[in-house]
């Protein structure tokens, strides 16, 4: 090799063209890496006197006898001087890093003789000169200990060994695990490099799981202040349980009023590759050390719902960042098997009124971008106040309303909040019961004033329940949860679905109902096990949860004469414990109110009865159901139809259509005659007699029809 072989000195020029070494903190760097290519001259010259032919175009590649001859006669290691003691200077990459990583002056001279390489290229022919093989370019454990002047202190070896803070902190790979330990051969991950260099940008591995931090701007002080000095206690495990707050947000504050940088691992993204997050847990672990971050985890109900299976991932988490701040968050409560640690586990509740505000307010002015969002945003708050919405579900809904009404070139409107809300909801439920966007109103009910007071009420719970039963804790213990039950009960058709619907509609919210079929199972506990699906489901999206002809699975109990009836017992009992628990909006439909179990009815929050229309209420949907868009002949008496004909609102709705079909097919306006046939045929299809009494003047084309 020729003498001036040895590397150029390297200086800050060598950083990437976006670093700045003063900013960075690399300065301290080079300034040790020069001393590094001093060593490492040192070392060429000590190989190239002892070596009888330098120039040898094959050196590297043979020994000759009179090479294992020197190799056995003379004394290993290169003769590199042992430098003393040194200290990075405070504020330099590699003061960070040793405060970090609690690395020893030792290891940082170790760390740069095998970061070189990848520093400056020219290192790699050096170092294969060196190694006495051209084929291995980088430094062994033996050479890096050489040049740092330890070549006959056998014990520093151990500042490579496994558990060593180089190589525990993913700061060091030590490579070729086949070799004896001091031939094995030394890498530095790009990722440190880069760190070195200046680079933020995090492992492309990280990119897939890792989501975006955000603050929670209306999150109280005291609150953040509490979450960080939980964070700073032992092991740095805290977890935020969600009772309606912003916990992601929070956690992001509680770090940064730590003086941290936020790592935000996305657990649903987790949950995708269960087999990569052993190693992803050690890359989040050292970027968290490289960065001086900590780390936030949620949902954690996102993560695998199997016991064993959210052990193993959640373990080996906390493992990988044990004495990194860990913030996990999520609506479920910590379980002691998840972890060796257990964590200080904090409650987040439900903002309030002032706050939601306050939280629409901020989400939709960023949207906007220009501060342009105009209207009342405490309206728009008050529009969807019965939902349940994360940090990233708000921002989202707020974007999806600005751009809406950006559109159409006006403000913000509540009807865009409650549409881009409900498309926040995810599709689980649809599984399991069929979904309905409500596309009535208040107006279109012709109910009793009682009932249309249940109604209102219904719907006032809702809206109100997370102040109510949440800060005004008027529902406390016993485990019960924060939902609201009604129950309607009257014959068919007299509008009780219908009102169901009317309810989700002034909510915002979309109508799931149930599909019994799906539910009840002749198997001994599917039945239950298909409800906590559904009731799981309903709980996790903003929607109103409809059992329509909840008598089947609600009914009473009874006295125990053969495995049936307990089976049967034991279904009403779990059903009453989760009725109680359950956190959302559901809607109990019976036809039969005398059918429900008595305990069902102590935890409703509202019973409406309904009942057979009277016959100004009759006359009302007649005119509702046949509308101002079909044509009326002169002769159609609605008043008589609604004096004769005791019918419910489903009956009038089903003969109107009849008889507008009829209407159509006729090619004319609507008559007295053809509606007079459409509630005949109605008649016979609930089994009642056509009588002169009730038709009068048009018994004979009613029983012609």
């Amino acid at each position: 090799m020729p003498a001036d072989a040895a590397p150029a000195p390297v200086s800050a020029e060598a950083l990437p063209l976006d670093a700045d070494p003063v900013h960075t903190g690399a300065e301290p760097l080079w300034a040790r890496l020069q001393l590094v290519e001093e060593r490492v001259r040192h070392a060429v010259a000590v190989r190239r006197a002892a070596d009888p032919d330098p120039d040898d175009p094959y050196r590297g590649q043979y020994l000759t006898p009179d090479a294992v001859a020197r190799i056995l006669d003379e004394p290993g290691g290169l003769g590199v001087p042992l430098h003393g003691p040194w200290e990075p200077p405070a504020g330099s990459v590699l003061h960070s890093l040793a405060r970090s990583f609690g690395l020893s002056p030792l290891d940082l001279d170790l760390l740069l003789v095998a970061v070189a390489p990848d520093l400056d290229a020219r290192f790699e022919p050096l170092y294969g000169y060196l190694n006495d093989d051209l084929t291995r370019r980088r430094p062994t454990v033996g050479l890096a200990l050489e040049l740092c002047g330890l070549a006959g202190a056998s014990s520093a070896r151990f500042r490579l060994a496994p558990g060593a803070p180089l190589i525990a902190g993913g700061l060091l790979e030590v490579t070729e695990p086949e070799r004896p330990p001091l031939s094995r051969v030394l890498a530095v991950p790009d990722r440190v490099t880069g760190h070195l260099l200046g680079s933020d940008r995090p492992e492309a591995r990280l990119a897939g799981v890792l989501g975006e931090a955000r603050e929670d701007p209306t999150a109280e002080p005291a609150e953040i202040r509490r979450t960080a000095a939980a964070a700073g206690t032992g092991v740095g495990l805290v977890h935020l349980r969600s009772r309606g707050g912003d916990a992601a947000g929070l956690a992001t504050a509680a770090l940064r009023a730590a003086g941290l940088r936020p790592l935000v691992l996305d657990a649903v993204a987790l949950a995708r590759r269960p087999a990569d997050v052993p190693e992803l847990a050690r890359i989040a672990a050292l970027e968290a050390r490289l960065t001086g971050a900590g780390v936030v985890l949620g949902p954690l109900e996102a993560l695998p719902g199997e016991p064993a299976e959210r052990a193993r991932t959640l373990g080996a988490l906390c493992a990988a960042l044990r004495g990194t701040p860990l913030i996990t968050h999520g609506n479920v409560g910590w379980a002691p098997e998840w972890a060796a640690d257990t964590p200080v586990a904090l409650t987040v509740p439900a903002p309030s009124p002032e706050r939601q505000a306050a939280r629409w307010r901020y989400a939709l002015d960023e949207a906007a971008g220009d501060g342009s969002v105009a209207g009342d945003v405490e309206a728009l708050a008050e529009a969807v106040a019965a939902h349940r919405l994360d940090s990233g579900q708000l921002r989202r809904a707020a974007d999806v309303a600005v751009r809406t009404a950006a559109l159409e070139g006006r403000p913000v409107r509540a009807d865009d909040v409650r549409t881009a809300v409900r498309a926040q909801n995810g599709a689980g439920l649809d599984r399991l019961a069929r979904r309905v966007e409500p596309g009535v109103g208040w107006d279109d009910l012709v109910l009793p004033p009682a009932t249309h007071r249940r109604l209102r009420e219904l719907a006032i719970r809702a809206r109100h329940r997370e102040q109510v039963l949440g800060q005004w804790r008027m529902r406390p213990g016993g485990g019960r949860g924060r939902g609201v039950i009604a129950l309607f009960a009257g014959e068919s058709g007299t509008g009780k679905t219908m009102s169901a619907e009317v309810v989700a509609a002034d909510l915002g919210m979309d109508l799931y109902v149930v599909d019994l079929s799906t539910v009840v199972d002749k198997y001994i506990g599917e039945t239950e096990k298909n409800l906590e699906r559904i009731f799981t489901e309903a709980s996790a999206v903003n929607a109103v949860l409809l059992f329509d002809e909840a008598d089947a699975i609600f009914g009473k109990r009874s006295e125990v004469k053969d495995a049936h009836d307990r089976h049967a017992n034991i279904e009403s009992a779990y059903l009453l414990q989760r009725m109680e628990s359950f956190d959302g909006i559901a809607v109990l439909t019976t036809n039969l109110r005398a059918n429900l179990d008595e305990a069902f009815t102590r935890r409703l929050d509202v019973v409406a009865d309904f009942p057979v229309p009277d016959s100004s209420q009759r006359l009302a949907l007649w005119e509702r159901c046949l509308g101002d868009r079909l044509p009326r002949a002169a002769d159609l008496d609605l008043a008589f139809c609604a004096d004769r004909f005791e019918l419910a609102g489903g009956s009038i709705r089903a003969c109107a259509v009849t008889a507008a079909y009829l209407a159509a097919e006729s090619r004319s306006p609507l008559t007295m005659r053809q509606l007079v046939t459409a509630v005949a045929q109605e008649y016979r299809k609930l089994g009642r007699l056509i009588l002169e009494s009730e038709f009068g003047p048009y018994v004979a084309e009613a029983a012609g029809a």
